[in-house]
């Protein structure tokens, strides 16, 4: 074989090599931001918004969250450890009744901590908790956001006014969605896990109806009628 036909041959591949990677990458793109956006769902959205509406942005933004925190393994809640916080977050909601800024900033610490006792960074690296949390759990992650910033205004009065009633009380309700589904997920799991292997689930703090469905034993009647003044 020739010098030149063996040059030849060489190019071509490379060309071919060339355009196979330019095909994947363009092919990868789309699909990326699909599966972002799918996963992240109104997280997404989000990210978007504070980008100004550059998707590329928002998705470098997202990806690297899920590069820095998707590896990350949830540890289960021992159920006295359960039993504690969904007690605390129930006397929270009694207390907004009377002292709604308080038991929003108990709200705030509570997630915090719950988020901890996960496998989160722990809470005094409030943006690595939350960019942890928005990779697993980002359907609900923004009440965490939500009552973080509420209880940061209702407590120095930062940002302007501070938070009014309704306000602490919305952000209670987001947060309760992430809180619950913090405290449940694992126990979920070990039913799972107990029904494919037949042993039986360790015990947890709710309970079932008659068609065998968990009912939470948290106060889910808050509404507006248990705030003062709102």
């Amino acid at each position: 074989m020739s010098t030149g036909l063996i040059i030849a041959l060489i190019v071509i591949v490379a060309a071919v090599i060339a355009v196979a990677a330019v095909l994947s990458m363009r092919s990868r793109g789309p699909r990326g931001g699909r599966d972002l956006k799918r996963r992240f769902g109104p997280e997404y959205d989000r990210t978007l918004a504070r980008h100004d509406g550059d998707a590329k942005a928002a998705e470098r933004e997202l990806a690297e969250r899920v590069e820095r925190h998707g590896s990350l393994r949830e540890r289960e809640l021992e159920p006295a450890q359960r039993e504690e916080f969904a007690a605390r977050w129930a006397a929270a909601q009694e207390r907004f009744v009377d002292a709604p800024r308080e038991a929003v900033g108990e709200a705030d610490r509570l997630l915090s901590e719950l988020a901890a006792a996960r496998g989160f960074p722990e809470g005094g690296q409030y943006e690595e908790q939350l960019a942890a949390l928005s990779v697993h759990h980002a359907h609900h992650v923004h009440g965490y956001r939500h009552v973080h910033r509420v209880a940061r205004v209702s407590a120095s009065g930062q940002d302007g006014d501070r938070a009014d009633t309704e306000e602490m009380r919305e952000a209670m309700v987001e947060a309760r969605a992430l809180f619950e589904e913090l405290t449940t997920q694992g126990r979920r799991a070990g039913r799972n896990d107990a029904a494919r292997t037949g042993k039986p689930a360790a015990r947890a703090t709710d309970r079932t109806d008659d068609r065998g469905e968990s009912r939470s034993p948290l106060p889910w009647a808050f509404n507006r009628r248990h705030a003062k003044g709102s």
